[in-house]
């Protein structure tokens, strides 16, 4: 692969006519032909840590050294969400780097093209040579949309001087035996452990659909009632509401985990790195900054199993504009930017877990000498990993949803599982599948509402059978 790789990367422009690969199925469109004297010029635009960023640049760098026709500036943004802010904006970039929650956004406004054929073209082994769950995640209508680039199952982040497998042991607590699988039992017990150290806290898991999803599909509940187009929250399925109330049931225990009030004063992972937290849930772009604290010993778990190892991630992927100055020009430079050289570059930074299974399994990627010892977790948790639908909305939802779910973790009295978990799908519902907006034809006249009060008059309110906690 990594020959096919290169001599794809090296190909000459030739002056062509780029047939099926236009988003909107329109004609053949002119693709430029870069000279020396006038090169063919690309933005490619990504985020990151300015480490990984460094990292992008050197791809480009060396992308550019090996042709004198095509150009391409790195085009560095904040953010994910400055980013789809500029893919959606009038001059969105030639290709960019997209989280797979905004795919459905992207894909909806026809603000990409799919690449498969490019990529086939160039001899892109999809294969063995790339994770299958990072090709089906950015997988759409039949066609992959954006070449998966990165893919970071999230796991459990423990600190070892708080949580000592061999000492639970000796008293007799369940522990694992093993960083390939832990039960929800075991976790809970190591937080348990954690939290009768003075001074510290067992676990935080954030208030927060991300938060709970992982427990939620482990526990053979579903976050959504259609995993492909849904229209409401599960939340008050029997399933979904069981593993709810088990995970719950320690979450909600201020003794084991920090309250509010503590969290304002302290945030979980400034709690973590300074040693009074025991465990919290993140991906793999934790690492370099928790290699940075001193003295802080930190390992890796997969998420906890209630009834099935399942997880979420963080996916992210390379995608071509829907009208790239060139698309031939885009797609060998994506070709270069995946091939195992580029991608070995930008992993040493500590913060990508590779889509590429060649350098995933290298020491670029896995890095032995350095914290977490068991780094092989990241790649062996991908497989778990659950995709959640493709939405045009996750913010707006997140949004929606944040003091309901505050409520759910914190609140001091939850008197009703089954009535918070049914009022958050309720509200859900005024995200994922808003009432239709009525004609002027069937609107009531005089600008009154149907009931005969102005719309300014009606009130409108979401109830919650409980209110967040004071500390």
């Amino acid at each position: 692969m990594r020959r096919r790789l290169s001599m794809a990367a090296g190909l000459l422009l030739l002056g062509t006519l780029v047939v099926g690969c236009q988003s909107d199925g329109g004609p053949p469109v002119h693709d430029p032909v870069g000279t020396t004297k006038k090169p063919v010029k690309l933005t490619f635009m990504a985020y990151g840590p300015q480490e990984e960023v460094e990292a992008m640049q050197e791809t480009v760098d060396r992308f550019n050294a090996s042709t004198e026709t095509v150009k391409v500036t790195l085009d560095a943004v904040k953010n994910e969400e400055e980013a789809i802010d500029r893919v959606t904006g009038e001059n969105p970039p030639d290709i960019y780097l997209l989280s797979r929650r905004d795919l459905g956004t992207v894909m909806d406004g026809g603000f990409n093209q799919p690449i498969e054929e490019l990529l086939d073209a160039r001899g892109i082994s999809f294969g063995d040579d790339y994770k299958r769950d990072a090709i089906a995640a950015f997988s759409g209508n039949s066609q992959l949309q954006c070449m998966p680039y990165g893919v970071s199952p999230m796991v459990i982040y423990f600190n070892t001087n708080l949580i000592d497998w061999q000492a639970m042991r000796a008293e007799d607590l369940p522990a694992p035996r093993s960083y390939n699988f832990w039960t929800f039992e075991q976790f809970t017990a190591a937080a348990q452990f954690a939290a009768s150290r003075p001074g510290a806290k067992g676990v935080h898991i954030e208030p927060t659909l991300e938060g709970i999803a992982p427990f939620i599909y482990s526990g053979g509940g579903e976050l959504f009632d259609d995993n492909a187009a849904p229209t409401s929250l599960a939340l008050a399925q029997e399933d979904t509401l069981k593993t709810l109330g088990t995970v719950l049931d320690v979450l909600r225990d201020n003794q084991i985990t920090p309250t509010p009030k503590q969290l304002r004063k302290e945030s979980a992972l400034d709690r973590f790195t300074t040693g009074k937290l025991g465990m919290i849930a993140g991906y793999r772009n934790l690492v370099p900054l928790l290699r940075s604290t001193p003295s802080l010993n930190f390992d890796v778990m997969p998420m906890p199993a209630l009834d099935n190892e399942h997880t979420i991630g963080d996916v992210s992927g390379l995608c071509m504009s829907a009208n790239p100055t060139s698309v031939s020009a885009a797609a060998d430079f994506i070709v270069h930017a995946i091939s195992p050289e580029s991608v070995a570059e930008v992993a040493a930074a500590g913060y990508l877990v590779p889509a590429n299974n060649e350098v995933a399994e290298s020491d670029s990627f896995l890095q032995r000498d350095q914290f977490p010892a068991h780094a092989e977790v990241f790649n062996r948790s991908i497989r778990d990993i659950v995709t959640p639908p493709a939405l045009e909305s996750w913010a707006a939802l997140d949004d929606a949803l944040h003091r309901q779910l505050h409520a759910l973790f914190y609140a001091r009295v939850l008197e009703d599982l089954k009535t918070a978990a049914e009022e958050l799908d309720e509200t859900s519902k005024g995200i994922l599948s808003p009432p239709e907006e009525e004609s002027p034809s069937d609107a009531p006249g005089d600008g009154e509402s149907p009931s005969g009060s102005s719309p300014a008059e009606t009130p409108s309110s979401t109830p919650t059978s409980a209110s967040p906690s004071a500390d």
